[in-house]
């Protein structure tokens, strides 16, 4: 080993025993071989048996920074969801206006239906009776939905897609699905527990729908990404429903899911062309029922230009809900007063209860149930600006679209604005299951109302 020319040892100089930390000090680390205080090896061969090689406290368990950087901020941001939503406050004008129209709705339910279900079932309650359990089953699953993260929504967009599919195509098959009116809509027990496998559909179809697009940001003007998954899906579900047939779900699912595309970040002009495509397509339709290329819906757009055509027949159940509209006049004939539900009106406590609403409570009284319909939209929309999440954001769209949607074409049918197409009023019309199905939606808008941030003061 090479080392420094050492002068001679005088007194008060460089110790012998000091010229080896010199020697040291003064080696190029690389040719270090033996510490100057105990003669070890410094830089032990591989064979060495009495010193491990250690690697640097930097190698040690190192995660990529990119990907450990990623899992701290989803591991944050998941932590600031659960102690929003176990710390935040639920909507009140939101669940006011929900409790409001649930218990209008059934108080107009028993009022319409009365005579009916005495007539067929000899009991006069028994609608109503059959709807307040359901309204009962909805309030606790609107509760626990409301307590429920709706971030764990994510992981069940998928399960609830293939069941929903699963279910549609269940419910086509000649033994299975229950029919009625010529439609195979149906599953369960026929007169003990029906439910439309279509409600399930519409809820899948928001979740999966926000879950996706939430996640694409950019990409969602590609048409690629933003425009062929999602009309793919839409196709598939409107194809099986329109084989039971279903008309008023296809068009609630369609524009449901193309509202929400827009709002991820669509391009415009796809929109336009959307819009323009639709009301093309149903111009087309109409033009070929009318000229007898196609039949399916021949008597509802007849009866939809005149039902005073055919009176009797394909034209009765229009005629009958003008009848009850034009009776109600301003101020309505009174609570259960109304003359048209006593076996006049078909489905008077389903589809055209809104009939024996105006009848009733007059055109100041449906202006107001209208009114807090609006109320309720409005409120929804303001939840989903605020939301904390472009998930949640979606969430609420996605779920007030449809409500919007339903109560508006019901309405229209009812009042002859469009042919009808036999959708029910959300929180009025009976049915237990899709009454239960949109409370439980109704917590989910109230779930994300409680993640909202809360404003900075100042």
């Amino acid at each position: 080993m090479h080392r420094t020319k050492r002068p001679p040892c005088v007194k008060g100089a460089v110790t012998e025993g000091d010229w080896g930390i010199v020697d040291y000090l003064t080696t190029p680390p690389a040719l270090r071989a033996t510490s100057p205080y105990t003669g070890e090896a410094l830089n032990p061969t591989p064979n060495t048996p009495h010193r491990k090689e250690e690697r640097p406290m930097t190698q040690r368990h190192q995660q990529p920074p990119v990907k450990h950087a990623e899992k701290m901020r989803r591991k944050s941001i998941e932590q600031k969801h659960l102690q929003a939503a176990k710390g935040g406050r639920i909507d009140v004008p939101f669940l006011l206006l929900v409790l409001l129209l649930t218990i209008i709705g059934l108080v107009m339910l028993f009022s319409a239906s009365f005579p009916s279900a005495y007539y067929e079932t000899g009991t006069p309650t028994y609608y109503f009776k059959r709807q307040a359990i359901y309204a009962a089953v909805g309030l606790a699953g609107l509760a626990l939905a409301a307590r429920f993260n709706y971030q764990r929504w994510r992981g069940a967009s998928r399960l609830l897609l293939i069941l929903s599919l699963f279910l549609l195509m269940l419910v086509i098959i000649p033994g299975i699905g229950i029919k009625h009116n010529n439609a195979r809509r149906w599953l369960g027990i026929d007169g003990v527990f029906t439910f439309q496998p279509s409600e399930i559909a519409k809820l899948a179809v928001i979740v999966y729908f926000a879950d996706s697009i939430s996640k694409k940001r950019e990409k969602m003007l590609q048409w690629r990404e933003g425009i062929v998954p999602y009309a793919v899906i839409l196709g598939v579900f409107s194809i099986l429903m329109m084989l039971e047939p279903h008309l008023s779900g296809t068009i609630l699912i369609v524009g449901t899911g193309a509202i929400m595309m827009a709002v991820g970040g669509m391009q415009r002009w796809l929109i336009g062309a959307g819009v323009g495509g639709v009301a093309a397509v149903a111009v087309l339709f109409v033009k070929l029922v009318e000229g007898g290329v196609i039949s399916y819906g021949a008597s509802r757009i007849a009866m939809w230009h005149d039902p005073w055509l055919d009176t009797s027949k394909d034209g009765y159940q229009m005629v009958q809900s003008l009848i009850a509209i034009g009776s109600g006049g301003l101020l309505g004939l009174g609570f259960g007063k109304g003359r048209q539900k006593f076996m006049y009106l078909p489905e008077e406590h389903n589809d055209f209860i809104f009939a024996i609403v105006c009848e009733e409570l007059g055109l100041v009284g449906a202006c107001i149930i209208m009114l807090i319909f609006a109320m309720l939209l409005v409120r929804g929309f303001w939840i989903a600006l605020h939301a904390r999440d472009r998930f949640g954001t979606l969430l609420v769209v996605g779920i007030m679209t449809q409500l919007g949607l339903q109560v508006f074409l019901n309405i229209a049918v009812v009042s002859g604005l469009v042919p009808a197409t036999g959708i029910s009023l959300p929180f009025f019309s009976y049915g237990g299951t899709a009454l239960a199905l949109q409370l439980g939606e109704m917590g989910i808008v109230l779930s994300v109302s409680r993640q909202i941030p809360a404003p900075r003061n100042g």
